[in-house]
C-alpha cells in the first residue's frame, strides 16, 4: 500500500514539475505592443510562454501528451478565460503565472486565432 502511494505521489510530482517554471520571475525587457501599437505591459509574453508553457504544450504550442494545443487559443477562449486558466489552472494544469506575466500571456494567447 505504501509503495503504491509513494509511486503515485512521485508520478504526480514529475507531471506537475514538468509544467512549472518561471511563475514568479520578473522581466526587465521593454514593453510589448499589440498589433495596434498599444503597449500591453513590461513583460515579454512570448518569452514567458517559451519558459513556462512549451514543456507541456509543445514548442509550437501544438499540444502534446495530455496538454491541449494552445496555438489558436484566442479562437476558443476570451482573454479573461485564458487569464483565469493561467492563474488558477484547469484540469491537470496547475496554476502557472500571476500578475503582469499572466496578464501579458493571456493577451498574447487571445490574439492567436
Amino acid at each position: 500500500m505504501k509503495n503504491k502511494l509513494l509511486a503515485t505521489l512521485f508520478g504526480a510530482a514529475l507531471v506537475l514539475g514538468a509544467c512549472g517554471g518561471g511563475g514568479d520571475k520578473a522581466s526587465d525587457t521593454p514593453a510589448d505592443t499589440n498589433d495596434s501599437g498599444a503597449e500591453t505591459s513590461g513583460v515579454d509574453a512570448e518569452k514567458v510562454v517559451q519558459t513556462s508553457c512549451v514543456s507541456c504544450h509543445g514548442s509550437n504550442l501544438e499540444g502534446q501528451g495530455n496538454a491541449p494545443s494552445i496555438a489558436k487559443a484566442g479562437a476558443t477562449h476570451t482573454e479573461e478565460e485564458l487569464h483565469d486558466i493561467i492563474v488558477n489552472g484547469q484540469g491537470a494544469m496547475p496554476p502557472m503565472l500571476k500578475g503582469e506575466e499572466a496578464d501579458a500571456v493571456a493577451a498574447w494567447l487571445a490574439e492567436k486565432k
